[in-house]
Order: C-alpha cells, then structure tokens, then sequence
C-alpha cells in the first residue's frame, strides 16, 4: 500500500484537473465536480489496488482470524487449569510437564515460557 501512494498521489492530481476541465465545459458546480472526482478516484484506486493485489483488508484479516482464536485458546487453557474440564484433567497439568515446569498448573517464576512467547509474537508481528 506504501508504494502504492506515490501513483495514487499523481492520478489524484491528473484526476482534479480532468475534473475541473470537463467541470468548466459542462457547467458542473463545485459540489458536483467534487462528487465525480471522489467518484473516479475511488474507482482508479480501486483499479490500483486489483492491479497489485493489495487490498487493505487482506493486512488486517490475520487479525480478525488470530484474536478470536486466541480468546477461544486462552478460555479453554483457563478452564482446564481451573478444574472446569473435571479432576482427570487437572491432575494431568499437574504430572505432564517437561524440562523445568513439570507442574503446568503451578506459576513460571523463571518467567522464560511468557518472555519467550511474548517475543516471538513480537517477532510475527513484525515479520
């Protein structure tokens, strides 16, 4: 969308002056040459923006996907860490851990599994 904005900026400028011409040939008032050049920007935009295959919307449906799943994970992940799911569950939190957290139900007090997720999450984002 960034290098879009360059040639957007001159088929606005290209764009307002055919407007205006055609504008003073047929009498059109200011409000009405505003609309047709509003009108056609949007549709050369639009055009632009096929060409490339760069809609907006395709840099913001990772989120509309992402944050639904993440509420539904981390209500799940709560619920069975609160004995919702039933004992059987809780009781494997508590004996399934590897490496350092072999109690999933108990605090990370080395903090390395939430600074590491967070990082890396920070590291999707900006990749």
């Amino acid at each position: 969308l960034e290098n879009l904005q360059p040639e957007i900026k001159g088929a606005a400028e290209r764009l307002r002056y055919e407007v205006s011409v055609r504008g003073r040939q047929l009498g059109w008032s200011e409000k009405v040459a505003r609309f047709h050049f509003r009108k056609n920007l949007r549709r050369v935009v639009t055009e632009l923006y096929v060409r490339d295959n760069c809609h907006p919307f395709k840099a913001t449906v990772l989120v509309w996907v992402q944050v639904p799943l993440w509420v539904c994970v981390s209500l799940a992940l709560r619920n069975c860490s609160v004995g919702a799911a039933g004992s059987h569950v809780q009781e494997q939190f508590s004996s399934g851990g590897a490496l350092w957290f072999t109690d999933l139900t108990a605090p990370d007090s080395t903090w390395i599994l939430p600074v590491s997720l967070g990082l890396v999450n920070l590291l999707i984002v900006e990749v």
